[in-house]
Formats: structure tokens, sequence, C-alpha cells
């Protein structure tokens, strides 16, 4: 018989076995007459009153392996059926104790067992449901599908912040992975401005739908499935950061005045009560992703994540890496870079740069495309580069960069930054369309489903949103050199179409760490195709 999982059964029946087999053999001798002989028990016999006292509990021991045990307890019975009628009458009555000692043993640790066994369907139960039901999406307005492919969530995290009396709450949307939530990574995503929302990246980029733009004017837009959503192989959220941004609201405006490093705290606090919340992918290996003005966002927050696991702040983050695309990141590197980039891609010559003005620099290749009215479309010049602007193709609905890029001659530096309305009262209309977007989230119908506040609390849903932001962090170069140097993975990628982060900055202060190059410059092949990836 297979040992019980805590030892105890087999001791409790071969103990009881035995006993019965040591009766039957005491009654054959008794039928033989007697004939074997024993040693005398001189010790029992000179302290009889002591063998008739119940027997006390034996003292923990570490305990010998089953089939030891077995030998042991043989051994016993045999010494025992040796001894005189008075002896073995004796020993058949230790054996009893024994038996009857084990017992009660057996059943503490069955119980206890069964206690561990209840407890850890419990903690599995706790576990599974820890995620908030209240933020369950069970539909949207404009998907028809029955079923989401895995478990979307939205709702709000209210944190409390040193700047402002009353709390932040920050607005979030959760898409389970749909091939295992509960090892793949969890992605914290964030789109930049400062003061764009991260449902820029939701609606336009690798969220888990395609959008459509609805066929009649006022027709909510339809939803497909993506094929190439980042929720395939992780788990991820899109948080509308800071405050003020997106459905992200606080009702002291005073919040609304912020800067780089205490967004990074706030974030860094919204993460930890999240994960409060879905304790469940609190072991789950974390990430961090952005682009555009998230190059400052995300080294921020990421030195906040160390700084509150070396204090040893609950819930532990477990926190691996970060990935920036076309990121802000530098005023020497950043601000430098267009040129060569300009030169690189042979659009112009260095006597007509200052015609570049008139490119769509969030994709070279594409035209500059506006809505009506026409006082909103760009005065452009009777250029070269004029001429790219000019299209008969009506405005398409096709993924857009707004919030990953940033104003052409204008790098960060220290100080006040505009945010992109604030710069769009100043110039020319940047070539973006978010239509779809402003349409299905400011819907009421749509509201509710991702149970977002109000519209008298946070008003229009706008992609970027007006901030007094500052930008107080300083150069990221030496955030990346910490981070990296504390093991944690960084992937810094580039599009080699947008002008606005140009990939010939990001390639040159990436450079600048130091670190030795492993692999050199190469073409990058799909795995299924001849052609480079672009």
């Amino acid at each position: 018989m297979a040992d019980h999982p805590l030892g105890s059964t087999t001791d409790h029946r071969l103990g009881h076995d035995n006993n019965k087999a040591n009766k039957k053999q005491q009654s054959q001798r008794q039928q033989e007459g007697k004939q074997e002989t024993t040693e005398p028990t001189t010790t029992k016999q000179q302290h009889p009153q002591k063998e008739q006292n119940p027997p006390t509990r034996p003292r923990p021991h570490k305990t010998a392996p089953p089939a030891e045990r077995t030998k042991q307890i043989s051994k016993d019975n045999r010494t025992a059926s040796r001894g005189r009628k008075g002896a073995d009458h004796s020993e058949q009555t230790r054996n009893q104790g024994r038996t009857s000692q084990i017992t009660p043993v057996c059943m503490d640790k069955i119980f206890l067992l069964s206690i561990v066994s209840v407890c850890m369907v419990l903690n599995v139960v706790v576990v599974i449901e820890a995620a908030p039901k209240s933020g369950l999406i069970t539909h949207l307005p404009g998907f028809n599908a029955t079923s989401f492919p895995s478990k979307h969530y939205s709702g709000y995290v209210s944190i409390k912040s040193v700047d402002v009396a009353l709390p932040k709450n920050l607005f979030y949307y959760f898409v389970e992975s749909e091939r295992n939530p509960s090892k793949d990574p969890v992605v914290l995503w964030l789109n930049g401005g400062p003061g764009c929302s991260s449902m820029d990246g939701f609606i336009y980029e690798h969220g888990p739908f395609n959008f459509a733009k609805g066929k009649e004017k006022g027709q909510l837009p339809t939803l497909h499935l993506n094929p190439y959503s980042w929720s395939k192989v992780s788990n991820i959220i899109y948080l509308d950061s800071p405050a003020g941004v997106g459905y992200s609201y606080c009702k002291d405006n005073s919040a609304y005045e912020t800067g780089d490093i205490q967004t990074a705290k706030d974030t860094h606090k919204f993460l930890l009560k999240w994960l409060e919340e879905y304790q469940e992918f609190s072991s789950n290996p974390f990430y961090i992703s952005g682009e555009s003005y998230a190059g400052i966002y995300i080294p921020t927050l990421a030195a906040e994540i160390h700084d509150g696991i070396k204090a040893g702040e609950k819930p532990v983050i477990n926190f691996k890496g970060y990935m920036i695309g076309n990121g802000v990141t530098d005023p020497e590197f950043d601000g430098n870079a267009l040129v060569p980039f300009a030169h690189g891609m042979a659009l112009i010559s260095d006597i007509l740069f200052e015609a570049i003005g008139y490119l769509n620099i969030y994709d070279i290749l594409e035209p500059c495309y506006h809505s009506p009215p026409s006082s909103m479309k760009n005065n452009i010049s009777n250029s070269t580069f004029g001429e790219l602007g000019k299209t008969e193709r009506p405005l398409p609905v096709r993924k857009r960069m707004f919030g990953r890029a940033w104003p052409f001659k204008a790098p960060v530096l220290p100080g006040i930054v505009p945010s992109w309305p604030q710069l769009l009262s100043y110039g020319s209309v940047p070539c973006v369309d978010d239509e779809v977007a402003t349409a299905w989230l400011n819907d009421e119908s749509v509201r509710k489903a991702l149970h977002a506040a109000p519209k008298n609390e946070t008003g229009e849903w706008q992609l970027c949103t007006s901030l007094g932001y500052t930008h107080d962090a300083g150069s990221m170069l030496t955030y990346h050199k910490n981070l990296t140097m504390q093991g944690y993975r960084a992937l810094i990628y580039s599009g080699d179409h947008d002008m606005c982060v140009p990939f010939t900055g990001t390639q040159a202060w990436t450079r600048s760490l130091g670190y030795n190059i492993v692999e050199e410059w190469r073409p990058w092949y799909p795995t299924d195709q001849d052609v480079a990836s672009g």
C-alpha cells in the first residue's frame, strides 16, 4: 500500500496488522505448549507498576523510511513474542497502546491535511476571482460578435498625491492575453504628448480591434478583431496618464499642472493599487511600453519602480524591462537628428531644408490629408515640397501617428512643454485624423460600457488634452544607463518613416551609451518571406 503524504497512514496500518499477527502467533504457541524459551525481562519484573500506566506520547523524532519502519515494527513484535506469558501480555498491552497512540496522531495529521487541502482550494478560488467583477466589460457598441477573444476590464484607480488634496482618478482599459493570461507578460502602454490618451494606441495601433468609420454620418464605428493585436501574446493595460488626459480626471483642477517626476510617482502608485485589485497577475513578468513623449514617461517610471522594489514596497512588481518606440530622449540627439534623416532619405538638399516643414512629418510617404473646413488646411507655398501635399484622394481612415510624434524643429527642452492643443493654436493643423476615436469614445453607450465617468466630471473625450506640463527630469540618457546596468531589458525601436523623432537620433544616442555591439546592422527578414521588413 502506498505511503500517506504525511507518512502517518503507513505507520498506523503496519502497527495494526502486526498486532493481529502477534496475537495469532501467541495463540499458536499456547497450543504447542509454549516450547520456546525467552530471555528474562528483569527490568520489567522489577517495575511492574510502570507497565500498567498508559504510555506517554513519544518525543518527536525523524521518521524512518517506510521499509525501515516496517523492519523496526516487525522486530519489536518478534521480541515481544519471545517473552513469558506475563511478558507477552505486557508487550501485547504495549502494542495495543502503540496502536491507540498512533491513531490520534494519524487522525490529527489527516485532519491537518484536510485543512491544508481546503485552504489550497480556497486560495485558488480567491486568485481566480481577484479581478474586480465590477470592471468586467461584457459588450462594446459596434462589436457584433457574441464574445471577446479574452476577458476585458476597465475602470478607475484612485490615487492620493502630495501635490493635490483630492484623489486623482486614472482610467485604464485592460485586455487579458488570448494565449495564456496566467503566464504571459503584463504590459503597460503609454502614449505620448504630453497629454495624449493611450486609447490612441488601443484604437489606431495594436489594440484588440480594428475600427472602421460608420457608413453614415453620426453612425458609430464598427469593430472587427485585429489579427495583430498585442493581446495575442500579452496582457496589456492602456492607461490615460497623467490626470486630465482622456477619461482620467481630478476634481481639483490644480492636478492638471504637473511634470515628469510627479507623473512617474502617480503612475507607480496606480500600478501598486492595480496589482492589489488584480492579484493573479502579480507574479507575471511586467514591462512598460510606449512612444513619443513616453520616451520620458517610461524611464522615469522604471526608475520609480526600481526604487520601490529596493524599498520593499508591496505588492512587489515583477519588473523585467521596457520598450520605447520613436521616443523623446535627449534635446541634443533629438534636435540634431532631423537633417541627417531628411538627407539620408534623399528628401532634401541643405538649400531646401526650410521647405521640409510642408511635408507630412508623421509619415513622409503619405500626403497631408485634412477634413473641411478649408480654413483649417495647411498654408502650402509654391515649393517643390508643397506638391507632395496635393491629392485628390479622400481622407482615409488609417492608422495615425499623432501621439507618438513631436513638432518639427521643436526639440524638448527643460521647462514648460506645450501640449498639442496649445501648439495647434500657434500654427497649422498636423496631418492627422481622430474622427473615429472621438466619435466612439464620446458616445454615451460606449462610456457606460467602459465604466467611464460621465461627461460632467471628465468633459468631452479628446485625443490630446491641454495640460500645464513641465519637463523636469532632464536627459533620459542617465536613466537608460542606470536601468540597463541594473539588469533590466530595454528595446528601443523606430519607424523608418517617422520624422518627428527620427531613427537617426535613436541610433546616435543608443551608440553613445558605449555598449558593445553584439550583432551588426543587417536587414530584418520575416520568417516566411524574402523581403526585408520595414
